[in-house]
């Protein structure tokens, strides 16, 4: 993988605690014009890109990791920001994306949390932090998301979240019939094909719905 962070404590931690995980650290970068060349000389199996680095601490790490997704399609990028930025959030997830992912660096000190996330946008799912869900749902308002019931709600967050029925299901003490019932009255709702497939198809179409 392929790191991207400009604290410089910060970003040595990260390269211990993932190498001490079994990962390979290929290379790190610590600001934005870096990122792309070295993307794209290692074509690692996932990227760790801070959402604002030098030289402007804009939007650096979010612009190169758009690009090298044009370069490099299906590219897994997980991102990490101190805050939520919803517009960074829309446009990385926009259009659906798989292997996407975005974190508040608070996360990362949540070491089990963090690996979990970081290893579901390696193998193409989503990750989004629950802070970050919660404000993407948050800003549509008078929609049909305002049909669904309080459970229903909560479903689509841990779904957004990239959890399956089993781990939704555990968190909200429930049997997992009951969330698959749930889970066809939010697609039901939002006027989305419902999916069998158990991946994260489902997952996608609502982060595009939300998105959209």
């Amino acid at each position: 993988m392929v790191i991207a962070e400009d604290n410089a404590l910060l970003r040595e931690g990260l390269v211990l605690l993932l190498s001490s995980s079994g990962h390979e650290v290929a290379g790190v970068a610590a600001t934005g014009p870096e990122i792309l060349p070295l993307l794209l000389e290692h074509r690692p199996d996932v990227a760790v890109l801070d959402v604002r680095l030098p030289p402007g601490f804009r939007d650096e790490g979010l612009r190169a990791a758009l690009a090298a997704r044009e370069q490099l399609p299906g590219l897994p990028v997980l991102v990490l920001s101190q805050y939520v930025e919803e517009t960074y959030a829309a446009e990385l997830l926009g259009g659906g994306a798989r292997g996407v992912g975005y974190l508040l660096k608070d996360r990362i000190g949540r070491v089990d949390e963090f690996l979990d996330a970081l290893e579901r946008v390696a193998a193409g799912g989503t990750a989004l932090d629950p802070e970050v869900v919660a404000e993407l749902l948050a800003r549509r308002r008078d929609d049909p998301l305002d049909s669904l019931t309080p459970r229903e709600r909560e479903v689509l967050e841990l779904m957004a979240q990239g959890h399956d029925n089993g781990t939704i299901a555990r968190s909200m003490v429930v049997t997992e019939r009951a969330v698959h019932k749930h889970i066809g009255n939010v697609f039901a709702k939002l006027g989305l094909p419902p999916s069998d497939s158990g991946g994260h198809r489902r997952v996608l179409a609502v982060l595009a719905y939300l998105n959209a």
